[in-house]
């Protein structure tokens, strides 16, 4: 019915009809407010908005309660899940829920090195102490082993590393330690504290041992400090001796080297003139058999012209003794040079001769007698 038609005027109080036509209940109040409602729901007047409130607040917790059952592993980690305290399972990385109230996560990082120093002083095989500085470098290898197994990996593992160290260094000298043992130090110890390790279960992977300091204990420090001074200047004076050795012994090995080639070459030389001379001897030996006299007038002159050839004075000695000439060779074919005479030998006095004539006449008789010799 439209506003505007008869009999829709003007109606007592209370009664009007709203804009559909409905008439509110005839000498009934009105309705509660919201704020009424809200009232009875909290003061427990209402026992129907007490079970509403009941169902919200079971909701909630209900929403809470799966809400926080989220959470999250990252890559590099592991999560150890507890229910009731009892291991259940191992998660990798990725979104995961669990129950709350019911179930526990531990979650552990497997892929992150972690580094653990250890300073102890330790007693050697030949009873010294050395006081040793380390550094351990471990990883989780098992994340249920290192949740469930030990209480403390961290104080199994330092623990295990002094062991371990006191092991080794019990069975080293002190001057191995300080010096050229400390590698060996760490490469021993090692293999040893994983051996450890895994008897107890504890789940770490040891990566790296370093020995950081070996020194002697305080009180005695000076007079290591000069045992070591002292190696280094023996290893230094050994390296200039080394050094200069390198450079003098090649030196003398390439001069005996040359002096022996050099002899070598002697020998050889020697050799083949000996044998050239022998050949050229045992040639003249079957001539001169063949014709005595004229072998021994060409040797004679070979000689002769031999001798002449190398000096510049010639003496010709007559068969009559008369006085000596003198043949200036060297001034052969100058200008006339007055000479003055020579004095006259003495009584008994050989003939004149010079140095080289002599050595030439020696060898021509040897030469002879030999051939005489050899007939």
């Amino acid at each position: 019915m439209a506003w505007n038609q008869p009999g829709s005027g003007q109606k007592p109080e209370g009664e009007k009809p709203d804009p559909w036509g409905r008439k509110p209940a005839a000498g009934g109040p009105k309705g509660p407010s919201m704020a009424e409602k809200l009232g009875g729901l909290f003061d427990g007047s209402d026992p129907s908005g007490e079970k509403q409130l009941s169902r919200l607040l079971l909701l909630g917790a209900f929403a809470l309660w799966v809400v926080f059952g989220f959470y999250r592993v990252e890559q590099a980690e592991r999560a150890v899940l507890f229910r009731f305290g009892a291991y259940q399972s191992i998660q990798t990385a990725g979104l995961h829920w669990h129950p709350p109230l019911m179930d526990s996560v531990k979650k552990v990082n497997v892929e992150r090195t972690e580094q653990m120093p250890l300073n102890a002083s330790m007693i050697t095989e030949d009873e010294n102490i050395v006081d040793i500085s380390l550094s351990v470098q471990y990883r989780i290898a098992d994340a249920r082993l290192y949740a469930l197994s030990v209480a403390s990996p961290e104080s199994t593992l330092a623990h295990a590393t002094e062991s371990a160290l006191r092991h080794v260094v019990g069975n080293g000298t002190m001057t191995q330690i300080l010096n050229e043992g400390r590698a060996r130090v760490a490469q021993d110890i090692q293999p040893r504290l994983q051996s450890y390790l895994d008897r107890y279960k504890t789940g770490l992977s040891v990566r790296n041992v370093n020995i950081l300091e070996a020194l002697p204990p305080k009180d005695v420090k000076s007079a290591f400090d000069d045992v070591i001074r002292a190696k280094e200047d023996k290893e230094r004076l050994k390296n200039q001796a080394e050094t200069y050795a390198n450079g003098i012994v090649p030196e003398a090995r390439g001069q005996a080297a040359r002096l022996v080639a050099d002899a070598t070459g002697y020998k050889q030389e020697v050799v083949d003139r000996a044998q050239g001379d022998a050949s050229r001897f045992r040639g003249l030996l079957a001539e001169y058999r063949l014709n005595p006299g004229v072998m021994r007038s060409r040797m004679y002159l070979d000689m002769m012209n031999d001798v002449m050839s190398k000096t510049s004075k010639v003496v010709v000695e007559p068969k009559g003794a008369a006085p000596l000439l003198y043949l200036p060779m060297d001034k052969l074919g100058l200008p006339a040079v007055t000479v003055p005479a020579a004095p006259a030998p003495a009584a008994g006095a050989g003939p004149i001769i010079e140095p080289a004539a002599t050595s030439a006449a020696r060898d021509f008789v040897r030469s002879g007698r030999n051939l005489e010799g050899a007939r």
